[in-house]
């Protein structure tokens, strides 16, 4: 697969047809998806739509696909939950507006966990989706039908979204680059009341450059989300061109809590010293708290607040492991809420001190490779017994930071399955997180490793 900025430049010069590729995705999507099971819904006037494409556009009729939380006008939007089975948006979320206006032609809708809740994408309603590279392990989540539908080569841009960490670990389960932006980058409307001040809009890609020219047509403010940000006008494109130089990096394996599987922190390390080339990388010892409590914690307490009386309702449909979960709620108060704010600050007050020192921190993105499909998560790492979310101790952390935080690959393991490099920049810092990885990415490709579908 191209990368999406020469396809786009295909389509303005007239070279390949808006309708031509999006035939040519069709016909993918029609041989693939049986396997990995990434589209749940397809936009049935796709072909329609990319016939009227201007190609004067900044996108000029590139095929996108878009999460299952995202409304898109007239085409289905589940949630992946068999209470919005039939649910077909009125408007556009801002997102899709934007994309839209830009040229681009919406797909279809890809799968993952029912409202987004965990890191491992299965349903009642449409199943698991499956890892391209190995089709008896998980994609991660919560974006992972789009991971899996850019990993196997069927187009080359699709949007997720991050409260936890749900675009960067199906990144690194499936050899992709995902950024989750800075919180309030991309304007997040409409959206359900969960994830609250932890959400960000972005997308996965094969390359850096299609990531940032994605966001450079998706940023900025819109008043129906009054967390989003002003536009910080940089051209996330051109900023990327320039090479990073005397930067100072902090790596750190473990963040000071998190079991990590030796193989690979073995291969995060290695690629973070690569960055050598363009600066300082220096070991860390870091104590942060782990919020792996407050984070379950304040998901559970708002799902089961949205839910309202619907809680029978859905109690009744739900995929079947978040019951444990939600019986949880019964022995939350609101003291747990509030506490998470203070929680939120001890954290802030351990990372502050990196972020003074230094330009980026780099960890491993998840703490192991990709596991079975069958269970939501690993019950061990290297013979050591984890918390249900111990495998993805280092995304959230920068969820609650509300940093800019990218997951490129740093390499595969001996059984050839993608390990993914997480890259923390300072609050605000889109432009130098997407810059120091395009330098990565320069000096260490990865993209001529497909799947062997």
């Amino acid at each position: 697969m191209e990368r999406a900025v020469d396809i786009v430049e295909k389509l303005k010069g007239g070279e390949i047809s808006a309708v031509e590729l999006v035939e040519e995705c069709m016909e993918k999507i029609e041989r693939l998806n049986p396997k990995i099971n990434a589209f749940v819904t397809l936009n049935e006037k796709a072909v329609e739509e990319a016939r009227n494409a201007d190609p004067n556009t900044p996108l000029g009729g590139l095929p996108v696909a878009i999460k299952d939380n995202v409304e898109t006008k007239g085409i289905r939007t589940t949630y992946c939950s068999k209470l919005y089975e039939d649910y077909v948006p009125e408007e556009d979320a801002v997102l899709v507006e934007r994309l839209k206006k830009a040229g681009a032609v919406i797909l279809g809708k890809t799968n993952m966990p029912e409202f987004g809740l965990i890191a491992y994408t299965d349903n009642p309603l449409f199943g698991p989706t499956r890892n391209p590279f190995d089709l008896s392990k998980t994609v991660g989540g919560s974006s992972g039908g789009s991971a899996a539908a850019v990993a196997a080569g069927i187009l080359p841009v699709a949007s997720g979204n991050d409260g936890g960490g749900s675009i960067r670990i199906p990144a690194s389960f499936c050899g992709l680059y995902g950024l989750k932006p800075s919180f309030g980058r991309v304007p997040c409307y409409p959206s359900l009341p969960i994830f609250v001040g932890l959400h960000s809009e972005g997308f996965l890609t094969r390359y850096v450059e299609d990531t940032a020219l994605m966001l450079d047509l998706a940023k900025g403010r819109d008043i129906r989300d009054m967390n989003s940000l002003p536009d910080d006008d940089v051209s996330y494109l051109r900023a990327i061109e320039e090479q990073p130089d005397n930067v100072k990096i902090a790596f750190s394996p473990d963040l000071g809590y998190a079991t990590v599987e030796s193989e690979v922190e073995e291969i995060v390390r290695k690629a973070a010293f690569r960055l050598e080339k363009f600066g300082e990388v220096e070991e860390v010892k870091l104590n942060a708290p782990s919020l792996e409590s407050e984070l379950v914690t304040k998901v559970v307490l708002e799902v089961v607040t949205f839910m309202g009386e619907r809680m029978e309702e859905w109690e009744k449909v739900a995929f079947p492991p978040y019951l444990g979960f939600m019986a949880l709620a019964q022995s939350l108060t609101y003291r747990e809420y509030i506490k998470i704010e203070e929680r939120k600050m001890e954290l802030w007050k351990a990372l502050r001190s990196v972020f003074e020192e230094y330009d980026y921190l780099i960890t491993p993105t998840v703490a192991c490779k990709p596991f079975e499909i069958g269970k939501i998560s690993p019950n061990e790492i290297d013979g050591k017994p984890i918390t249900p979310i111990g495998w993805m101790p280092f995304t959230y952390p920068f969820n609650f930071t509300g940093q800019p935080a990218a997951s490129i690959p740093a390499g595969f393991s001996k059984e050839g399955l993608p390990v993914g490099m997480q890259i923390v920049g300072r609050h605000y810092d889109d432009a130098g997180v997407l810059k120091i990885s395009k330098a990565f990415q320069d000096i260490s490709p990865w993209q001529d490793k497909y799947p062997e579908l």
